[in-house]
């Protein structure tokens, strides 16, 4: 199997889709996986193993749920022809099957050996799939948060050119920072170097990896602080243009950067025909905000 035919095989990976709703499941295994390889284990890796560390993966950087179910991809990703059990008789990949009985039955998962071979071979193929899958997957904003919580050590590059991905409209930044007069909607930040905007961002309120397209009703101007704390979900924004934080929020720097502009109404765009639409703002309540509001 060629390095290629690797590459093509993970972007052809079957995660769930529909209207926007986030399903990372595969994604965050596969990434698991990769930091395994990385740190040399070249064998099968114990569910009982993978169990924990995907939860919190999924509560950290998947949407809000009630129940998490990291037995999915465990079992799923073999569909697409990249995972192996040690037991395969004991697994139908078309049925679910509880934690108990994959911990209970020593079930182990790993890529196929050919896959392992290769990555090992060749470092930089394993940087690129790692960089597809949170391209493809995650905001900017939140891949090296992700890459530390799974232990992958890598830096990451623009990928290869064979993977097909929507690219960004290059304009849209420019776009929001005007529709929002060059400051953040949250703390007013503004600051230039010369004619330089300094650590102020286009913020997709529907991610781009999600379908949310590049225009100024997706859009909102935060500073890199405020952006990376709306994409782990910290705070959403209400229809009424209001900041709403998250009642799992604290910690030190807590009052000063969320709590403060808890109920607070943002600074609005220009023209109301760059308000945030409704359908966008839903989604990010959905999809990426944690917990629930503050009183």
């Amino acid at each position: 199997m060629t390095d290629s035919e690797i590459l093509c095989q993970f972007e052809n990976i079957n995660t769930w889709k529909s209207k926007g709703i986030r399903a990372p499941h595969k994604p965050l295994l596969m990434l698991i996986s990769l930091a395994e390889i990385q740190r040399g284990n070249t064998g099968f890796i114990p569910f009982s193993t993978i169990e924990p560390k995907l939860r919190d993966l999924l509560v950290d950087f998947g949407p809000s749920r009630k129940t998490v179910y990291p037995t999915f991809p465990f079992i799923r990703l073999a569909n697409d022809n990249l995972w192996q059990f040690n037991e395969p008789s004991l697994i139908n990949t078309k049925q679910d099957y509880s934690t108990t009985f994959l911990i209970s039955n020593n079930l182990e998962g790993k890529f196929p050996d050919e896959i392992i071979l290769r990555l090992i071979e060749n470092p930089n193929l394993l940087k690129d799939v790692a960089s597809f899958i949170l391209n493809q997957n995650f905001p900017e904003t939140i891949h090296q948060d992700i890459l530390e919580a799974v232990g992958l050590d890598i830096t990451i590059e623009p990928i290869q050119t064979l993977f097909k991905i929507r690219r960004r409209d290059p304009l849209f930044r420019d776009s929001i920072l005007k529709a929002y007069e060059y400051q953040c909607a949250v703390c007013g930040f503004g600051v230039r170097l010369k004619n330089k905007v300094l650590a102020l961002e286009a913020a997709h309120i529907m991610w781009h990896q999600a379908g949310g397209p590049d225009i100024e009703v997706n859009g909102l101007a935060l500073c890199a602080t405020h952006h990376k704390l709306f994409d782990l979900g910290a705070f959403t924004i209400g229809e009424k243009l209001n900041m709403l934080v998250s009642d799992e929020v604290n910690g030190l720097g807590a009052n000063e950067w969320l709590i403060n502009h808890h109920g607070k109404s943002l600074r609005a765009p220009q023209s109301k025909k760059y308000y945030p639409a409704p359908e966008f703002l839903q989604w990010h309540v959905k999809e990426v905000f944690k917990g629930g509001y503050r009183d």
